[in-house]
């Protein structure tokens, strides 16, 4: 991605870019997505695509990294609890699907086994260091931190767009969303909350 700074056009311009382009990858992965679709949906040119991000896999990482940051952002791992945490995360692969399905794609595309993107973009450490203070406190059960927030995330990916069994969606009604996440927060306390929370 260039360094240069931005005309209030310019950044109006790449962001119809990641719009356009988040919607493309998410919708046919990495190896599917075409630039001439992602210029056409963004009213730009392939020419000011790859002056921004390089490449069509440049685009990707740029996009599939701030998906990752955002996340993180939009619902930090809560200090009272693990349950509400999943709830969270839950509703908002209701409201971003495309988050899950970026996710996946880099999974069948370019890294099928260990963790999805390199160290020094994992951005775990303050959900881990969460999970071992609270182990230390006695509130979470033992085990590896990483193996409680894999299993935490898990199940709250039960109804997300990965599953095998149910995609659920924003338009389902608000009692059946309810019932899930009573469902979700009742299941994770039992999987991974000790006795004394």
């Amino acid at each position: 991605m260039t360094k240069k700074e931005l005309t209030a056009r310019g950044a109006a311009t790449r962001q119809r870019i990641i719009d356009a382009a988040t919607e493309e990858f998410a919708q046919h992965g990495i190896a599917g997505a075409r630039v001439e679709r992602i210029v056409a949906a963004a009213r730009t040119n392939k020419a000011q695509l790859y002056d921004y991000f390089g490449n069509k896999e440049g685009l990707f990482d740029a996009i599939f990294g701030a998906s990752l940051e955002r996340i993180v952002d939009v619902v930090p791992i809560d200090s009272s609890d693990l349950p509400d945490w999943a709830v969270r995360l839950y509703d908002e692969y209701l409201e971003h699907p495309s988050l899950i399905r970026l996710a996946t794609w880099a999974r069948l595309e370019r890294r099928p086994a260990g963790h999805l993107v390199d160290e020094p973009d994992r951005l775990d450490d303050r959900k881990l260091r969460f999970i071992a203070d609270a182990q230390g406190a006695g509130l979470v059960r033992a085990g590896e931190p990483f193996d409680i927030m894999a299993l935490v995330i898990g199940m709250s990916m039960a109804w997300s767009p990965v599953s095998n069994v149910y995609a659920a969606t924003a338009e389902e009604p608000v009692e059946v969303h309810d019932a899930r996440r009573a469902l979700l927060r009742e299941s994770v306390r039992r999987a991974v909350m000790t006795d004394a929370q």
